[in-house]
């Protein structure tokens, strides 16, 4: 079993996937493995197999992408024909529509503000956020090194 193997060895070595072996290819072309492993020293084959691996998990990557982005466009198309629809309503001033009017326009703001990455409700006021941040990042003079705040003078106010 000593043939010389061709150059689409490689291609069928790529195309047998993650239980690819040297032994399936000497099978294959009538050689025997340590002449394929041979060969795959000499061509890179593994450093070759990485670089395919490689382009094809970016190949896969960017169509998740697009895949994304085209959803995310569907979602903003609905998005907008709510709001559109609510704000006929609205405008229309007819009294039975006016509810229905106001929730269509608010899913479709909350659903575009959601496709954006927005957020779609604020829960905390904005002195709330400030308290508890100071809370987080302020120590007070005593404390980092595990004093007792009552023996340190001055330790009621925070240090800068």
């Amino acid at each position: 079993m000593n043939r010389k193997l061709p150059p689409e060895a490689f291609q069928f070595y790529v195309s047998l996937g993650p239980g690819r072996s040297y032994e399936a290819v000497g099978e294959k072309y009538g050689c025997s493995r340590r002449g394929v492993a041979d060969l795959a020293k000499r061509d890179r084959w593994q450093e070759r197999l990485a670089e395919v691996d490689q382009r094809a998990k970016e190949r896969t990557e960017s169509q998740a992408l697009e895949s994304i982005a085209a959803m995310n466009e569907r979602h903003l198309k609905i998005a907008r024909f709510l709001q559109s629809k609510g704000l006929e309503g609205l405008q229309s001033g007819r009294a039975e529509l006016l509810g229905q009017a106001t929730r269509t326009c608010t899913a479709g703001v909350e659903l575009e503000r959601l496709v954006r990455g927005e957020p779609t409700e604020r829960t905390e006021n904005l002195e709330t956020v400030i308290r508890r941040e100071c809370d987080r990042w302020l120590v007070r003079e005593g404390e980092a090194a595990g004093a007792d705040p009552d023996d340190v003078p001055g330790a009621g106010h925070a240090a800068l």
